[in-house]
């Protein structure tokens, strides 16, 4: 800086000013760093990796969300999620969104849903999801909602899921792929 513009700088002659940006910026950097392993968590349970569990906001009303997150397995046998449980829901359901005769569908995977040794999975939205049936009460963006995934050879974890925006795409997004609010309710649609 040169000394021309340091000496007009206001930090020179009122030197209090500094305290309340810096406290500012010290506090803002708290929060964030508060908030942010949420969206980064990583949980284990036998040869599984679980990756970063979220879910969406829903509206007042709205009876299921979808639960999203990436596993790998880094055994040498398969294994499957094949349920799991959010105190939020009645009910959780492993499904599978495809397109069949150019119709979105979406079925639940009665047999669960298959990681092989070496695979990595991804549950996300338009993919594989866990499915939050008969909420008991809305889900809120910034929660983070304890649960359980269970696996037919690991057994149980427990995982905490961030929910994200309604529209979000992905864990720290706000707006669906087109770029505008996805469908409320997890973006899933009963008939």
């Amino acid at each position: 800086m040169s000394r021309a513009r340091r000496a007009a700088a206001p930090v020179r002659r009122f030197p209090m000013t500094r305290v309340p940006l810096v406290s500012a910026l010290a506090c803002a950097f708290a929060v964030a760093s508060l908030s942010a392993p949420a969206v980064g968590q990583e949980f284990t349970v036998g040869s599984l990796k679980i990756e970063r569990p979220w879910s969406r906001a829903t509206p007042g009303g709205a009876k299921v969300a979808g639960g999203y997150l990436t596993i790998t397995n880094t055994g040498t046998e398969p294994d499957r999620l094949v349920g799991g449980t959010l105190p939020q829901a009645g009910r959780f359901e492993v499904h599978e969104m495809k397109t069949e005769n150019g119709v979105m569908t979406m079925r639940p995977l009665n047999q669960g849903l298959e990681i092989k040794p070496g695979a990595t999975v991804t549950l996300a939205p338009g993919g594989y999801h866990v499915m939050f049936m008969d909420l008991k009460q809305p889900l809120k963006e910034g929660e983070t909602l304890a649960g359980e995934l269970r696996f037919e050879k690991a057994g149980t974890v427990a995982v905490r899921y961030s929910v994200q925006a309604i529209g979000a795409t992905s864990p720290g997004s706000t707006t669906s792929a087109g770029g505008g609010a996805a469908p409320a309710a997890g973006g899933h649609h009963h008939h």
